[in-house]
């Protein structure tokens, strides 16, 4: 699955701009180091925006294409921000065949959202995963480090209005 780029727009600080530039200086005549660099930028934004992406490779002197590749290609890197309640659906085969699809399906319609994305007020976000561990309560989604096992698409309301009305 190719990762989707927010459609929310960029909104670091200088504060943060200032940590990436100290982490880039720090590492920048060593090429072998950028993913690396990479990791603590998305530490620092909590994901890797298209502006972050060319200040490392303006900073550490590589192409943008190349900076985009290890982005697209590992999982731990994300194009779009997580929302305050990060949610994930496992689609591992216990999961899966238990109707996880239906599960995603009915979240992001309720949200408004696909995989991979953030809701505009930053409130959700909404990825599959392959595992969790927990086949014996499938389908099973996660909210940040809650669990919930055993769903039917009729459950995703109820857990989304319990997160949607917290302060």
């Amino acid at each position: 699955m190719q990762k989707k780029i927010s459609k929310i727009p960029f909104k670091g600080t200088a504060e943060q701009e200032q940590k990436l530039k100290g982490v880039i200086d720090k590492y920048c005549d060593d090429q072998s180091r950028l993913m690396m660099v990479m990791q603590e930028a998305q530490d620092i934004y909590g994901y890797l925006p298209f502006e972050v992406q060319q200040m490392i490779a303006d900073g550490m002197n590589v192409p943008l294409e190349k900076v985009y590749g290890i982005a697209t290609f590992y999982s731990q890197f994300s194009l779009s921000p997580k929302g305050d309640y990060d949610i994930s659906v496992c689609m591992g085969t216990a999961c899966y065949v238990k109707g996880a699809g239906e599960i995603f399906e009915r979240i992001s319609q309720k949200l408004g959202i696909g995989a991979d994305e953030c809701t505009e007020d930053g409130k959700f976000s909404i990825t599959s995963c392959r595992c969790i561990g927990a086949c014996g309560l499938a389908p099973v989604m996660t909210v940040n480090e809650d669990v919930y096992g055993r769903l039917t698409p009729d459950d995703v309301d109820d857990i989304l209005a319990k997160y949607a009305n917290k302060a």
